[in-house]
């Protein structure tokens, strides 16, 4: 028990040094920024989307109004009002504001997508097609899911007038974690198809539940700081409301950016950082899995990796990439993956050490026992290494500044 509590404080302290390590307070205040634009134009293209169907008319206002009051803490009231009447004057745009409204939703969507896939190591964003699908898939069968749930559950709840009150006596507990549900729902979406990568799902959900958590733990925290400390009221006046909404909607980013690290992280393996192995000798293990897959025709991908007994956790597989890809070594598939670009027969040993951005293990740090055939030898050479370097200089400081 001790050991799992020790392991899990050490997970949760590696994902606060990557959410800082990837600048995510530095990303959350560019997304607040291009949110405080683009919400409007969000919501005008909701309302647009479901007037378009007979059968979601009136859905919108009603959707507006649910995602503010279970979305935004109790001092959202002054906002609600703002925003409900910017997003009615938007709907009298015409066709060219309509495009204008459509580009800043569009610039909104790939400032998310590029703090994704900054987290999730992404090389290459979508383009072209892909990017234009997902986005058109966002902004448009997002807000019809939004209006067919909505009205699933008004037709659920408007049984108990048809049917007597004791229709609903299942129904009504769901009812009342119907926002918490659409929260983790729409987390769950967001961490799943968002980044330009393969996000298994269950890791995608266990960060939904997770920013849905802390979603909810920040809105009542921040309602009772509004509601007992009213201070901000006497400096800013009039003025209050929009500090508050631009402090939330920061918060709100930065929630949801832990929990993409979160689910970035959740596959890499707990046991790979407890052996805690020399990154020279991971590095070996990663050429040697490149060696073989030039031998064998194919391209090698971090998910191959893990699959051949090598879980690195992502960030350092993005280190030895950079290293190797800078050394020259391997270089990008155009379909994906990394090959070997060197025959490593004509690349001295010598050569790689020289350009190590990494300190050369000592023998007290190598491990005992490691079930790779070119082990044996490789701790052979750095234990005389490592003895013929204490017998050189074993002498004292002074000795080696004094004057010959």
């Amino acid at each position: 028990m001790r050991q799992r509590l020790l392991d899990s404080v050490e997970f949760w302290r590696f994902l606060c040094q990557r959410f800082s390590v990837d600048r995510a307070p530095q990303s959350a205040a560019s997304l607040t920024f291009t949110t405080l634009f683009a919400v409007v134009p969000l919501l005008t293209v909701t309302f647009v989307m479901l007037s378009a169907i007979p059968a979601l008319q009136g859905v919108g206002e009603q959707i507006q109004r649910f995602i503010l009051e279970n979305f935004l803490p109790d001092s959202g009231d002054v906002v609600h009002e703002h925003l409900t009447a910017f997003t009615t004057q938007a709907r009298q745009l015409t066709w060219i504001g309509v495009l204008f409204l459509l580009a800043t939703a569009y610039t909104m969507l790939v400032s998310v997508e590029k703090a994704f896939n900054h987290i999730w190591r992404v090389r290459q964003p979508r383009r072209g097609v892909a990017r234009f699908l997902l986005y058109w898939a966002v902004l448009s069968l997002g807000p019809l899911l939004l209006g067919a749930g909505f009205v699933a559950s008004t037709y659920v709840t408007s049984l108990s007038l048809l049917s007597g009150p004791g229709t609903l006596m299942g129904a009504k507990p769901l009812l009342h974690v119907t926002p918490i549900l659409s929260c983790v729902a729409a987390f769950t979406l967001f961490y799943a198809v968002v980044p330009n990568t393969r996000v298994p799902l269950r890791y995608a959900l266990v960060g939904g539940l997770f920013a849905a958590a802390l979603f909810e733990v920040a809105k009542a925290l921040f309602g009772f700081y509004v509601r007992l400390f009213p201070g901000y009221q006497l400096i800013y006046g009039a003025f209050a409301t929009v500090p508050l909404f631009l402090l939330w909607i920061y918060l709100s980013w930065l929630i949801v950016l832990f929990g993409a690290e979160l689910v970035c992280n959740l596959p890499s393996s707990q046991r790979w950082r407890k052996r805690k192995l020399p990154r020279f000798i991971v590095l070996l293990g990663v050429l040697r899995q490149f060696y073989l897959a030039q031998q064998s025709g194919e391209r090698l991908s971090l998910r191959k990796l893990r699959a051949r007994g090598w879980p690195l956790p992502e960030d350092e597989w993005d280190e030895l990439l950079d290293f190797l890809e800078g050394a020259r070594l391997v270089c990008p598939a155009n379909n994906g993956g990394w090959l070997l670009c060197r025959d490593l027969n004509q690349y001295r040993m010598e050569q790689l050490l020289e350009r190590l951005p990494w300190p050369l293990p000592s023998a007290a740090q190598l491990p005992k026992d490691f079930d790779e055939p070119w082990y044996p030898s490789l701790k052979k050479a750095l234990e005389a290494l490592t003895a013929q370097r204490s017998e050189l200089f074993s002498n004292n400081l002074a000795h080696w500044l004094q004057a010959s």
